[in-house]
């Protein structure tokens, strides 16, 4: 499996729902020689989106991978959801790509979860191309979708294609081809995209395609002295040396090249795959990948050649009976199968077993092979320990990389087994699915007996739901969804926890005075501050206290059982005597956080959603009627072409069904999306639901 690095590409397509990455990614295939047919999201037979709910909706829920050859050029390509709910399988995706696709539809442009998927590339520096997509529809806007991307993302878009027409064949200036500012040739297209046309630019477009070309020619002299050196002279500038510069400042992420067409019917995606060689980095055009050393925590990286020792990140888990398949990017060194490598962050050593090339969300069928180098993403049967955002290296040169951040879970559900096997065969089942999805969590309500399982929104509750129901033929009753509150302190207290008891003829003393108070900077959980007994504690007394006020702070609070937030404690003070020990320190430790919460003014505090809602002008009134009798708070408003777009923040509970009501208020006319924003102090009418 081994290739010449210079000539790989690692990339993701990236969107809004229904921008038509999945399209994209089909006419990818086709046109490249691996698929004959061109697979149709509406039809439900594409390569990607190969799992029953994906097919049934027509969109994509799992990131999948696909691996094909374009030229002298060999791409692995992972097709991401687009919407907020699986923000997460694009997360874990761009972690460990190299460069990135963006899709934009030219009718709706810059949308919530295209401001949301360019931050997370933003976040993981991955350079990236944009494709403005749909330009055959009714209402598409080239120019305008190029202006949002340009004051919505703050990004540098340079168009090196722009549109002949813009709209569907029926209109008088239809969208019939492209015009390619480097070559300056126009670009028409037949057999679904197959065979491409040259031709001159026709008379009524040029003085629109030179004014174009000077806007690239002029940022590429931005950052190229030979450029500016050229157009001094008003010498002809040769293609492969805007090509050359064009990349160099797309790898430093100072620009994304931006390309056009209507993937459906194949207009331009040869173009966004010659963009990927061009534009978008190979493995050995990234920085090396830094990490820490397990033990002595001193900074380590790795360059991305086959001489160095192996690491590489799990990125995915495909739960199986068989095994399960760990996706992994592998950053340096070699792999090879019937090994054993070393994960840092369980202390465990794995085997690899097998290795596979990946195609869509599966083994490829003629794809298992001995070994992979730097640079490459594989499946692999054998590892048992490791989790989504570990590391695996070398045993004798460890190091631990960067993991994933997930966001947190803002609904949850209760299920209930009908038996006591079905109870059995249900915690085996959440457990495989927690492998597989780092955002869904799930848990026993200590009051209740019941079982919680947390996720991002409603969809993605409904999809574990009807898998629970239908991939695992589970015999549960599911009740309706519910808000995952917090829970949080109103001020500060100092407690002193003490122990004196008589445990096994043993007389144990502790005494341990800490302070618990509310921080905004800690989004989940407990932050622990150890600071004020450094010196006073055995290591193994310290290791044990931390440990218990961990437990706690996992336990829930005192209101509902809710996961605590949002709360630092401090261990100010410490007695040790000759009847100290760790139980005595983790009995006085417990006691202590538990007085605390009580004392400390126990508060709710309720999911907010950043709301999004694109809408005709004339239903702009009703919604916003609707949203204030939803507790919410309009941020913005901004108008164009005839819609109205509202961004507001509004709390999750008073959100439930809103798909429902949005179509409802709008004749079916509008769309929205909802991503977490913040966890804010719940109001009177809420908390005393719960007896506050």
């Amino acid at each position: 499996m081994a290739r010449k690095l210079e000539n790989l590409r690692n990339i993701g397509i990236i969107a809004h729902i229904d921008a038509g990455k999945t399209t994209v990614t089909e006419r990818m295939l086709f046109l490249s020689g691996s698929k004959h047919r061109v697979g149709k999201v509406d039809s439900g037979n594409t390569t990607t989106d190969d799992d029953e709910e994906e097919q049934n909706r027509g969109i994509t829920i799992y990131s999948a991978c696909v691996t094909f050859d374009w030229k002298d050029i060999h791409i692995n390509l992972l097709d991401t959801p687009g919407h907020v709910d699986f923000t997460a399988e694009v997360e874990r995706s761009l972690r460990v790509l190299d460069g990135a696709v963006v899709v934009f539809s030219a009718r709706e442009g810059v949308e919530a979860q295209s401001e949301t998927v360019w931050r997370q590339a933003d976040r993981y520096k991955v350079p990236r191309i944009a494709f403005i997509n749909k330009l055959d529809r009714e209402g598409a806007d080239f120019e305008r979708v190029f202006g949002e991307i340009q004051s919505r993302l703050d990004a540098n878009p340079v168009a090196v294609q722009i549109p002949v027409g813009e709209g569907p064949a029926h209109i008088e200036n239809p969208f019939r081809g492209i015009i390619d500012l480097i070559k300056m040739k126009m670009l028409t297209f037949d057999d679904e995209g197959k065979k491409i046309t040259e031709s001159a630019i026709p008379e009524d477009r040029l003085e629109l395609a030179q004014a174009w070309r000077n806007r690239m020619i002029n940022v590429l002299s931005d950052h190229s002295n030979e450029v500016i050196e050229l157009v001094l002279s008003e010498e002809p500038i040769p293609n492969e040396l805007m090509r050359k510069v064009l990349r160099a400042a797309t790898l430093e992420q100072l620009i994304q090249p931006v390309l056009c067409g209507s993937a459906l019917h194949g207009i331009g995606v040869q173009g966004v795959l010659d963009g990927v060689k061009y534009y978008l980095p190979s493995p050995l055009e990234r920085p090396p990948v830094e990490g820490t050393h397990p033990k002595t925590e001193k900074l380590e990286s790795r360059k991305p050649v086959s001489s160095e020792p192996f690491c590489g990140l799990v990125f995915k888990i495909l739960p199986a009976k068989t095994g399960d398949l760990y996706w992994i990017r592998v950053y340096s060194g070699e792999l090879k199968s019937n090994t054993r490598v070393y994960c840092p962050g369980r202390d465990k050593k794995e085997n690899i077993a097998q290795l596979w090339q990946i195609h869509a969300t599966k083994k490829d069928r003629d794809g298992q092979v001995d070994s992979v180098v730097c640079g490459d993403i594989v499946g692999v049967i054998g590892p048992r320990f490791a989790v989504t955002g570990d590391t695996l290296c070398d045993q004798k040169f460890p190091v631990q990389l960067e993991s994933i951040d997930f966001p947190e879970t803002v609904i949850e559900m209760a299920i209930e087994p009908e038996t006591t096997a079905e109870r059995n065969k249900l915690e085996n089942t959440l457990e495989m699915l927690k492998r597989q999805d780092p955002t869904f969590k799930a848990r026993e309500n200590p009051e209740t007996g019941q079982t919680l399982i947390a996720g991002m929104g409603e969809l993605h509750l409904e999809i574990i739901k009807n898998r629970l129901l239908r991939d695992f033929n589970l015999n549960v009753k599911v009740h309706k969804p519910r808000v995952s509150y917090r829970e949080t302190i109103s001020k500060p207290v100092t407690i002193t926890g003490e122990c004196h008891r008589l445990v096994n003829g043993q007389q144990l003393f502790a005494k341990l005075e800490l302070k618990m108070e509310p921080d905004d900077r800690v989004d989940a959980g407990v932050s622990i501050r150890t600071a004020g007994v450094a010196g006073k504690l055995s290591g193994e007394i310290m290791e044990a206290v931390r440990q218990e006020l961990t437990a706690r702070g996992e336990g829930g609070g005192v209101i509902g059982s809710f996961p605590l937030a949002k709360i630092r404690v401090s261990l100010l003070d410490a007695q040790v005597n000759e009847d100290s020990n760790e139980m005595a320190f983790s009995i006085a430790a417990g006691e202590a956080f538990e007085a605390a919460l009580n004392q400390a003014g126990p508060q709710l505090l309720e999911p907010i959603m950043k709301l999004t809602i694109t809408t005709p002008d004339e239903y702009y009134g009703e919604f916003v009627s609707d949203l204030s009798q939803r507790r919410a708070q309009i941020v913005s408003t901004d108008n164009k072409g005839g819609m109205t777009y509202i961004v507001a923040h509004a709390p999750l509970g008073e959100l439930f069904g809103y798909s429902n009501a949005m179509r409802s208020l709008s004749q079916g006319r509008a769309g929205s999306s909802m991503e977490p924003l913040e966890y804010a102090l719940a109001p009177a009418e809420v908390a005393n639901a719960f007896g506050l």
